[in-house]
């Protein structure tokens, strides 16, 4: 058993792993330190997105920190073994630098569309999660799919596109979930992934 985690472990993509860990290690650190994940107060007093401490106190790394806060475990699991391999598929096609440039703008670009429709629509929820910077993932893979006319070697173009559009239906289905960061990452991911190209291809032509 311990073999096989250890060669699944080893089989997975160092960056898409690395933030994983990330996760994982944020979570257990609230909960071994008496903190109550599942507490909506305790996790606005610990960074998660809070439309209030955002605007009034101009706490704007809120933004950043909620992409790595989780609403318990069934929470944190949830995501993360949707992005160990969705984030492996993108990884592989990108590389570690630029996958960590569409994951982490495209979850800032998804908790920014978040905010903009709760001041517009006068809410306050205080939201957390790896979910928009999931589907900023899920995004980029849709990305290389288009620029690739509908074909991507290794990747049922078919299915994730469906996916993507029956994830994002379903989250404005559903109560308590933020659909707008789902919505936000997603076309922040798709974006990010073209931006992410033309700069990173620029710079790989100046290196050589």
């Amino acid at each position: 058993m311990q073999n096989e985690i250890t060669d699944f472990l080893r089989s997975r993509k160092k960056m898409n792993l690395l933030l994983v860990f990330a996760n994982v290690a944020v979570f257990l650190a609230m909960e071994l330190t008496g903190g109550d994940t599942a507490s909506v107060s305790y996790m606005a007093e610990h960074g998660a997105m809070y439309v209030a401490a955002v605007v009034e106190e101009h706490e704007y790394y809120r933004l950043f920190t909620s992409m790595f806060l989780h609403f318990g475990l069934e929470h944190l699991l949830y995501n993360m073994l949707l992005l160990l391999f969705a984030g492996d598929m993108l990884e592989s096609r990108t590389g570690g630098i630029r996958y960590l440039f569409i994951y982490l703008a495209g979850g800032v670009a998804g908790n920014v569309l978040s905010l903009a429709v709760s001041l517009h629509e006068g809410g306050n929820a205080v939201s957390a999660g790896a979910s928009g910077a999931v589907f900023a993932v899920i995004g980029g893979l849709v990305w290389l799919i288009a620029k690739n006319r509908g074909r991507l070697e290794g990747v049922n173009a078919r299915g994730v596109c469906l996916m993507a559009v029956l994830s994002l239906a379903q989250g404005f289905t559903e109560t308590g979930v933020d659909n707008y960061a789902h919505l936000g990452g997603f076309i922040g991911g798709f974006l990010a992934a073209a931006v992410s190209e033309i700069l990173f291809c620029r710079r790989e032509e100046k290196n050589s």
